[in-house]
């Protein structure tokens, strides 16, 4: 399980070495680590289970029956599906495998096609779902993006079953893909998001473009990073929960010791 556990997380969590697993302690660090910075009771509502429940989970006090501590996955994650496979692999519970293939299928194409991205959230915008009808290229010029990207990236959007046709226009199938679990799929990410800033930045585009460089202790370095994590926690939980559908943004936030070597004590 440990070992599952840690391909579904892509890492080793600091609080390992502290729980079990398998324990109410570690169920509990487990939901802690997925959850974020959601509450207690935005977790309960998502998850239609009782806020003293889910609280005494949380708080390590009480362990959740199966079907709970699934519902309280997907709740603070939207990735059941994943943690699943990592557990017992996707042939073993035939109902997830279609979803899996369908998942996989996204996450190999967002690094062909990554203004895909921003077009799932254009399509939630209000002002889409208020045109009469699709007008192609609307989009585009929405994004400042060529039509026949916007072209592709709708047919592979089609293709994979993130949006589907209602007659009129485009409507999103809602699913949470991690691009993580696909190596390399994450850096192009990033490096096309920190392309499009940089471009932004070059024409003179209005957004906060700041940066500082500066010179810090090694622990002070260390709170930074905390802080960092923090901060786009909290952005996602405003994300979150944000209504209506007005401005598709990138928050494209970065830190980094520009030392080449971890220096000596």
């Amino acid at each position: 399980m440990a070992a599952a556990l840690e391909s579904f997380l892509g890492r080793r969590p600091p609080w390992w070495d502290g729980a079990e697993p398998g324990s109410p302690e570690g169920v509990a660090a487990l939901l802690e680590d997925l959850r974020g910075s959601a509450s207690v009771t935005e977790l309960a509502a998502r998850s239609g289970l009782g806020r003293s429940r889910v609280s005494r989970w949380l708080g390590g006090h009480t362990q959740p029956r199966l079907p709970d501590f699934l519902r309280l996955v997907e709740a603070a994650s939207a990735r059941l599906v994943d943690l699943l496979v990592s557990l017992v692999g996707p042939q073993a519970v035939p109902a997830i495998a279609p979803l899996w293939q369908r998942m996989e299928a996204r996450r190999k194409g967002v690094a062909e096609f990554p203004w895909t991205q921003a077009i799932l959230r254009v399509l939630e915008l209000r002002a889409y779902q208020k045109l009469p009808a699709h007008e192609p290229g609307w989009i585009a010029r929405h994004l400042d993006i060529p039509e026949d990207e916007e072209a592709r990236c709708i047919a592979f959007l089609r293709d994979t079953g993130q949006i589907r046709w209602s007659g009129r226009r485009f409507v999103v199938e809602a699913l949470a893909v991690d691009t993580g679990r696909t190596a390399g799929v994450g850096p192009r990410l990033k490096a096309h998001w920190s392309r499009v800033a940089a471009d932004r930045i070059q024409t003179g585009a209005p957004g906060q473009f700041s940066y500082n460089v500066f010179t810090v202790s090694r622990a002070d370095f260390e709170r930074i990073r905390e802080a960092h994590i923090a901060h786009i926690r909290s952005m996602r939980a405003i994300v979150a929960t944000s209504q209506p559908g007005e401005v598709v943004a990138v928050a494209n936030v970065r830190l980094f010791d520009l030392g080449a070597e971890a220096p000596g004590p």
